[in-house]
């Protein structure tokens, strides 16, 4: 986890594809300001973050898909850094009322806080998710036990990525697996991963259809 003035974020100079070579070589601490450099550029996300950062939530995070496609679309040289994303996941954390209605209490909250922005915000309470995982998707998974454990559930190691702003200017930054396969452009198989191979590959044949620059690697076979 890497703690980053949002100001100060805002003021880095954000990597071009050219860079991405060598910051997946760099240290975890150019890693995560190139990371917020990069995703802060995406201006629906930082619009998103700072109306979050005001509402006194549960442990959040923004997270996945609006996080890494912006940094592989700075890569790909996009103009519209929203190029190919579809929502913005916020996950959150409360188990202590892990009813439906007071998830949506939040949920509201949070989707009045960022009318406007043109974003299809995703909140949902990560402490019930094993309440609902198995109807949907078929197995049964345990409980999280916190928000970084919600976060290293995504399929691939660089979909593992979050990031929150709180009212004081801090930015805290989170990646799983750390940032060398996101740029280094490599979509490999999570260990920790609850989802199965088949949302694997149906995932990553879109990105890599959306973004050709994107390797990815294969599942493992058994045994």
């Amino acid at each position: 986890m890497h703690l980053l003035d949002y100001a100060a974020a805002l003021q880095y100079r954000p990597p071009t594809g050219a860079d991405f070579p060598a910051l997946s070589t760099a240290s975890p601490d150019r890693q995560a300001q190139a990371f917020a450099a990069t995703v802060l550029r995406n201006p629906r996300i930082r619009a998103t973050l700072e109306r979050l950062a005001d509402l006194d939530l549960p442990p959040w995070y923004l997270t996945a898909g609006a996080l890494f496609q912006t940094v592989w679309n700075t890569a790909s040289g996009h103009s519209d850094l929203h190029y190919g994303i579809r929502d913005l996941d916020l996950f959150f954390f409360d188990d202590q009322d892990l009813s439906y209605e007071a998830e949506d209490v939040v949920i509201k909250r949070c989707l009045e806080a960022c009318h406007g922005l043109g974003v299809d915000l995703e909140p949902r309470n990560q402490a019930r998710v094993h309440l609902w995982y198995e109807a949907k998707f078929g197995k049964p998974i345990p409980a999280y036990r916190d928000l970084e454990h919600a976060v290293s559930s995504f399929a691939a190691t660089c979909c593992s990525v979050a990031m929150r702003l709180d009212d004081s200017g801090r930015l805290t930054v989170h990646a799983t697996h750390g940032f060398d396969d996101l740029f280094a452009l490599t979509l490999r198989p999570s260990p920790t991963s609850i989802a199965p191979r088949e949302i694997y590959e149906t995932k990553t044949a879109r990105y890599c259809e959306m973004w050709p620059l994107v390797t990815k690697l294969p599942w493992p076979s058994a045994g």
